[in-house]
């Protein structure tokens, strides 16, 4: 299970032998803002991160227990969204170029573009099916 940035920042620093004072010294904060820290009542400013992470003597990986060799955000994800937002495109070109048209408001150039932009955004998404 994941602990939470405060149970690990107080932990590390135990086995370091610091107290809060020492550690909020180092950091430049006080020795409330590293109480309020390992409370989990806030949390350290992002840009201190690798700071901290030296003061602890670990990574900021292991400090935000992130995995080694993952990403944050599985590849799956990413290309699911990928996949939504060209067929999204695709949808709204094509609905787009009808409305305008029907509307008497595009030209040829414009609905050209427009209907291109929405076919390679529909062709993507079958070449990546294609490819898996």
């Amino acid at each position: 299970m994941k602990k939470t940035l405060g149970t690990l920042i107080a932990e590390i620093r135990k086995q370091k032998g610091m107290t809060q004072l020492e550690l909020a010294e180092k950091m430049g904060v006080t020795d409330k803002a590293v109480s309020k820290w390992e409370r989990d009542l806030s949390c350290p400013d992002i840009a201190s991160l690798p700071t901290l992470a030296e003061t602890l003597g670990v990574s900021v990986d292991e400090l935000l227990q992130v995995k080694n060799g993952r990403s944050p955000t599985p590849v799956g994800d990413v290309a699911r969204i990928a996949d939504t937002v060209l067929k999204g495109v695709a949808l709204a070109m094509g609905v787009a170029a009808a409305v305008l048209a029907a509307m008497e408001q595009l030209d040829q150039k414009s609905a050209a573009i427009m209907l291109g932009t929405g076919l390679a955004c529909a062709a993507a998404t079958l070449l990546k099916k294609q490819k898996q």
